[in-house]
């Protein structure tokens, strides 16, 4: 398998799983992870939460563990990189925010480049204006904000996979195992047994 360098996302309070399970998972099958967050550098921690589905009418959140960021954000060259992952949790909604994760995820889009993200990922796709004419789920609440980007918001159960071209997206983490199969089929990885 031809290793391939990916490029993921992250900030404060990022969904545990979403972050940890795909960060280790690429890294086992011999691809290269950057995990970067805005304003932080190699080294450095962020929180992470965890998000459970308990019954309520939305999900719960506890405390997660700590993530070390692999890669400084400020050198981040999208140009790079073969894909981009979108973990979902709370940062997305503030990661948008910041005109360079803008710009780089644009770069993926643009150049037709892998793009992974899930649960609340898809928050930052909407903010940089790649999601016109583009099928994608995510967590339901996000449904309003794809669909404001001029994308398609397709619900579908919480443990499967949407893809759309180079777009891989997942309601939330119960659905990694699809998920993460379908971007390494995008990416082009084959795990040989």
């Amino acid at each position: 398998m031809a290793q391939k360098k990916i490029l993921m996302l992250v900030g404060d309070f990022v969904e545990d799983y979403e972050v940890m399970a795909p960060f280790q998972a690429l890294m086992m099958v011999g691809h290269v992870v950057h995990a970067v967050c805005p304003g932080k550098k190699s080294g450095e921690r962020i929180r992470t939460a965890v998000h459970d589905f308990e019954g309520d009418q939305t999900y719960s959140e506890k405390p997660g563990h700590f993530f070390t960021i692999n890669a400084d954000f400020d050198a981040v060259k999208p140009e790079a990189y073969d894909a981009v992952v979108i973990p979902g949790g709370r940062a997305p909604e503030y990661i948008r925010l910041n005109a360079k994760v803008l710009e780089i995820v644009r770069h993926f889009a643009k150049e037709k480049k892998p793009i992974a993200a899930i649960c609340h990922g898809p928050q930052v796709l909407a903010a940089a204006g790649v999601l016109a004419g583009k099928k994608c789920t995510a967590y339901p609440a996000i449904g309003p904000d794809v669909t404001s980007a001029g994308g398609v918001y397709v619900e579908i159960p919480v443990d499967k996979v949407l893809v759309d071209g180079n777009l891989v997206t997942s309601p939330a983490w119960p659905a990694h195992p699809e998920w993460l199969a379908a971007f390494l089929k995008v990416l082009g990885s084959r795990i040989e047994p």
